[in-house]
């Protein structure tokens, strides 16, 4: 380890340290051990026989010692690291994160431990930990990496585990802030249950235990995949099965918490082991991004997707001649128009949520419901955006075979794969970091498990293997109006279930409508999409019996979601033209011209349908018309 990578190092040991004081003030009581700052009581050295002014005030010494510790990074950065911005910038970085942390320090002993203020300064942490693993792992690779790395799937699921692990520790965060860590006294059941009745009391801690169980899958899978694919990088495989050894001891001081009622040394161990598990999470994360880069073995035979690049050795990749034109690839990565579609199904949700809302008959300050509707908008647009700029990059060597996708940026060249993936992500945290601070953590969430059920579920994991793909696959895409209801109420009612099967099975014969018109683009790329699978027939009665489920949904939601004459009206002419639509296709099924013309029709149909029943809903929610 070079010096900078050593300082690095010793920098984020001394952090993790200060996050695990920072849970022995917070079991202890000691918050406020010092109720003013900087100062202690008035003193720069608080009295020796007050013992929660100490803890509080080595709290903020260690704070301090970091502080300096990173200003030294930022200058040893910029005296020998100006040729990597990446270093350089991270570093300055860092600076500014660490001045941030101080002030939410400040508030947060300002505002006397508030919930909302002890969250804010744990992310804060988290983040500033993630920051200096980066820097500890990009130090050690070279300044420039060229040529063809390898594939970043393997990356996209550290990353996708990472992100869930943050998300985790935020939802443990909210039960401290609620005070509800005892509001079930057995574990690992609830009062007897592993569903109890979910109230305002009780919510924050049954969702914590919940995504606990979900982050505590997917990390053993994350150990496993490792095990399987990682042999040759042993650094992957010794972080991946860490984290995942670790988290089980984590799962049982959970448990210890709730049965020793909170005992301190539970709570001190239990978040400090949550912040080991995310550092080792994102030193996986990185480290296999950086050793993808510089994996320039010739993946003779690989698989596609794999991330092979598709030009031959030593061809340069023509960069976009202007600024403009940089700025419109990456926008096209983004797949607009895609993005557009699923937000039609946001808002609507959004209206008929508020209806239900607690003094809802009262009168709603619609000024902030309209803020809430912008974050919430801007946060799925960008996630939207960041699940489709990585289901480019997975899939460039199949869009390179298709007619309809082949002038994509990364098939295109315009537009560098590695850079296609990190945007990606990039855009993926800031939708995450935007719906957790501005909407709430619950549609935050939510919103991550859309990105990856598109990403894993869909893109790496089914779309090359099963004609069921866009069926199950469908289901990131039906999340959306779920994301809208939990951002106004911040949990999931049967409404919103309701309105997610109807995106859910609308979506297969949309698509499956699509695909009529361009099997031979699929079948060139060898995707078993249904129509160059089953044939035309059975895709077409397919199409005909998801056509009958969707509808039969939307008249359920009458019932269910207490709708009114406007929306009746609309299910049942909107549904009986699919339905008609459908069957048309149907009995046109042996006839591959007449088939593919219905198809189209269907498929531009499909597009109107959802828009207008969803619009339907809202303007229900809105005026009421009672049957």
């Amino acid at each position: 380890m070079n010096r900078f990578q050593k300082l690095a190092a010793l920098t984020l040991a001394t952090a993790l340290g200060l996050v695990t004081i920072g849970v022995i003030v917070r079991a202890t009581d000691s918050g406020l051990g010092c109720p003013d700052w900087p100062l202690c009581h008035g003193q720069i050295i608080p009295a020796l026989d007050d013992t929660k002014a100490w803890i509080e005030w080595i709290h903020r010494s260690v704070a301090v010692l970091i502080g300096f510790e990173i200003l030294a990074l930022a200058i040893l950065a910029v005296r020998e690291y100006r040729d990597r911005r990446s270093i350089l910038l991270g570093s300055l970085g860092a600076v500014g994160l660490v001045g941030f942390q101080a002030w939410l320090g400040r508030e947060t002993v300002r505002l006397g431990n508030s919930g909302e203020s002890v969250t804010a300064h744990l992310a804060a942490a988290l983040a500033l930990l993630a920051l200096l693993v980066f820097l500890t792992v990009r130090a050690g690779y070279p300044a420039k990496i060229g040529g063809r790395g390898g594939s970043q799937r393997f990356t996209l699921l550290a990353a996708f585990v990472s992100a869930v692990t943050f998300a985790l520790l935020l939802f443990g965060s909210q039960v401290t802030a609620t005070a509800s860590a005892l509001v079930f006294l057995d574990w690992p059941l609830m009062s007897g249950s592993l569903v109890p009745d979910v109230t305002d009391v009780n919510a924050a801690h049954v969702l914590h235990r919940w995504v606990a169980a979900f982050v505590g899958v997917v990390v053993a899978v994350l150990g496993l995949v490792a095990w399987r694919t990682q042999r040759d990088h042993p650094t992957l495989v010794r972080l991946a099965l860490g984290a995942a050894a670790l988290f089980a001891v984590q799962v049982v001081i959970g448990g210890a918490q709730v049965l020793t009622q909170l005992a301190e040394w539970t709570q001190t161990l239990h978040l400090a082991l949550g912040a080991v598990i995310w550092t080792m999470l994102t030193g996986l994360t990185i480290t296999s991004f950086y050793t993808a880069r510089v994996d320039v073995r010739t993946k003779t035979g690989a698989t596609a997707g794999e991330g092979t690049d598709m030009r031959g050795p030593g061809t340069e990749t023509p960069s976009p001649r202007t600024k403009t034109d940089t700025l419109r690839a990456y926008v096209a990565l983004t797949k607009p128009r895609i993005i557009e579609l699923l937000l039609v199904t946001t808002v609507p949700a959004m209206v008929l949520a508020t209806r239900d809302l607690p003094g809802a008959s009262g009168g709603i300050d619609w000024s902030d419901w309209g803020v809430l509707v912008f974050w919430t908008m801007l946060g799925g647009t960008l996630a939207a955006g960041s699940a489709n700029a990585i289901n480019c990059y997975l899939d460039r060597d199949i869009d390179l075979l298709m007619t309809r996708t082949r002038r994509r940026p990364l098939p295109a060249h315009q537009v560098e794969p590695e850079r296609a993936v990190v945007f990606g992500i990039a855009l993926g945290i800031i939708s995450f970091a935007v719906m957790v601070w501005f909407v709430n953590l619950t549609a935050a969430f939510l919103t991550l498990l859309a990105i990856a059920f598109y990403v894993v579920i869909y893109t790496m994991l089914l779309k090359r293997t099963t004609p069921q793909n866009i069926v199950i696959g469908g289901a990131a895409g039906a999340l959306p109006p779920v994301i809208g209801w939990a951002a106004v109420t911040g949990n999931v009612g049967l409404p919103a279930i309701m309105l997610f099967l109807i995106v859910f099975y609308w979506t297969p014969p949309h698509f499956w409508a699509l695909s009529l018109r361009i099997r031979k683009d699929y079948a060139a790329a060898g995707i078993p999409m249904l129509p160059v699978v089953k044939g035309i027939p059975e895709t077409t009665r397919q199409i005909g019996l998801y056509a009958i489920l969707m509808v039969a949904i939307s008249l359920a939601l009458f019932t269910v979601g207490r709708m009114g004459l406007i929306y009746l009206m609309a299910a049942v002419g909107l549904g009986a033209i699919f339905l008609w639509q459908a069957y048309g296709l149907w009995r046109r099924g042996s006839s591959e011209e007449a088939s593919t013309a219905g198809a189209i029709r269907l498929y531009k149909y499909s597009i109107s349908y959802l828009s207008l029943l969803f619009l339907a809903v809202a303007v229900d929610a809105l005026v009421l018309i009672p049957v």
